[in-house]
């Protein structure tokens, strides 16, 4: 519609300018709502604001109490924290954050930041890092927790790496002005939040300190209870976050994100309940650094994942095992476990040919997606016979197999290239970092031209599209808990 003579857009009606407005992206709004007071007034309709996206704290300016990304998650919560409808918040990794404050690059995983004994500087970056993170939390659920409207929160806050330190015992919080007492008030935030809730159909948790704890789930509303469709509460150090009786009420979840100690016989046979709605994803956290605290007795059984597949016919398991021995892999991969996705990923420990071997003989049926990785300088051979390679089997055994990333194992060429024939165009993602893949002597001796390039051509036929080995390793090695976080979001989305 062409505007007649000297009137503009300030002629417009408000419906028509909210409706345009409507389509930019949260960033665009903020910045169009500074170009008078009549936009202003428009950007601010609820309407535009039903769902928020926000990722807060990527270290490149500190992210302290007065700095710009707090500020601006004050005056959006203090805005919309009534009325958002959806909310999704990353605190980003703590040690970027600390990083920064060092002048250092933040490091990509969680063991490449410093240890809290090797600078005395470090405790009291720790300490601003942590007192700048329950500021925010508390800022977000001051906002928030009178919100009757809220049908989906996903929250994720990276502090496994205090946790692993220690620097969350009780002695180090009170070091931090005020910590227990913000601790405790974002406690009581989040369980008014969930009393005060009537139709929340989505509700994450991942790694937020002082947030959920034993006492959180009762809180919930029963309209809430019954609308609820997926939880994730994952946390590594502390007990199970939800009880068998908190999980009896909510008897219409479909997805379902835990850490692996806390998936108890019990609390599988009560998923098994014909009177529940089936049960489509799950997903389980297995971290083998936490398993002195949440050891694996009484986790579910063969019997109880029969039971469970029985009732839930549709349902798909993503597992991922974070510096978990073989040993405990053979423990608690069931031959009924309908895995669907398994993400093996470690520092030092390695997998062994025998549990690849068992994977793609018990999952040959249901496997899509395949993460092996290995954060290690060295490349440790899993083909103990160069002809019966256990990823090439792995491969050729499961014929649903559409994503395979692989890091810190030696690959032979001759392997990937066979890899690339048995699965062809299926095979989505062949994620393999070029450090990782090896020549055979034997065959360079009779190869033409250069054997690189050669490698790229085959695999890329094989694969019925260009492909190219990962120069940058960093690009397949996320960071372990947030990356099972968004894949968890991911992975349950896609029902």
């Amino acid at each position: 519609m062409a505007l007649c003579g000297g009137v503009g857009a300030m002629a417009l009606p408000s419906e028509l300018i909210v409706h345009i407005f409507s389509f930019l992206s949260d960033r665009d709004k903020l910045r169009a709502s500074a170009v008078c007071s009549r936009w202003r007034e428009c950007l601010f309709y609820p309407a535009l604001w039903t769902e928020l996206k926000l990722r807060i704290g990527d270290g490149c300016n500190g992210g302290g109490p007065g700095s710009e990304e707090t500020l601006r998650l004050e005056f959006l919560m203090r805005k919309f924290g009534s009325y958002v409808r959806e909310l999704q918040l990353e605190l980003a990794p703590i040690e970027s954050y600390v990083s920064s404050l060092n002048n250092e690059p933040s490091a990509a995983r969680t063991d490449q930041s410093p240890a809290p004994g090797s600078d005395p500087q470090v405790p009291n970056r720790w300490k601003d890092a942590m007192a700048t993170y329950l500021d925010q939390v508390l800022c977000v659920f001051t906002g928030i927790h009178n919100n009757r409207n809220l049908q989906k929160l996903s929250l994720y806050g990276d502090t496994c790496i205090l946790q692993q330190e220690g620097l969350l015992d009780s002695p180090n919080r009170h070091q931090i002005p005020q910590g227990d007492k913000k601790i405790n008030e974002i406690q009581q935030l989040f369980m008014e939040l969930l009393s005060n809730s009537r139709q929340l159909r989505w509700l994450s948790c991942s790694f937020m300190l002082g947030l959920v704890t034993p006492c959180s789930l009762p809180y919930l509303s029963n309209r809430s209870a019954e609308t609820l469709q997926h939880l994730s509460l994952l946390e590594h150090q502390l007990g199970p976050l939800i009880s068998p009786s908190e999980m009896d009420r909510l008897s219409n979840l479909t997805s379902l994100g835990l850490d692996f100690s806390d998936l108890t016989s019990e609390l599988c046979g009560l998923l098994a309940s014909p009177r529940r709605t089936p049960l489509h994803r799950l997903s389980l956290l297995l971290n083998g650094a936490a398993l002195e605290f949440k050891p694996l007795d009484g986790t579910a059984t063969e019997d109880n994942w029969k039971a469970l597949v029985r009732v839930s016919a549709n349902l798909r398991v993503y597992i991922m095992a974070l510096e978990v021995d073989s040993s405990v892999l053979l423990r608690v991969l069931k031959p009924s476990l309908p895995l669907e996705r398994l993400h093996l990923d470690s520092y030092s420990t390695l997998v062994t040919d025998a549990t690849l071997e068992l994977i793609s003989q018990q999952y040959n049926k249901t496997l899509t997606h395949f993460l092996l990785l290995r954060d290690d300088p060295d490349l440790p051979d899993l083909s103990v016979n160069r002809n019966e390679d256990p990823l090439v089997l792995l491969a050729w055994r499961c014929t649903r197999l559409a994503v395979l990333v692989i890091h810190g194992y030696t690959v032979w060429s001759h392997n990937l290239v066979a890899i690339s024939r048995l699965r062809g165009s299926s095979l989505r993602v062949l994620g393999v970092s070029e450090e990782s893949i090896d020549f055979d002597p034997d065959q360079l001796v009779c190869m033409e031209g250069d054997p690189g390039h050669n490698l790229i051509k085959e695999v890329s036929l094989g694969l019925g599209r260009v492909w190219r080995p990962c120069l940058d390793s960093s690009l397949i090695l996320p960071e372990p808990s947030q990356h099972f976080h968004r894949e968890l979001h991911t992975f349950s989305m896609g029902m």
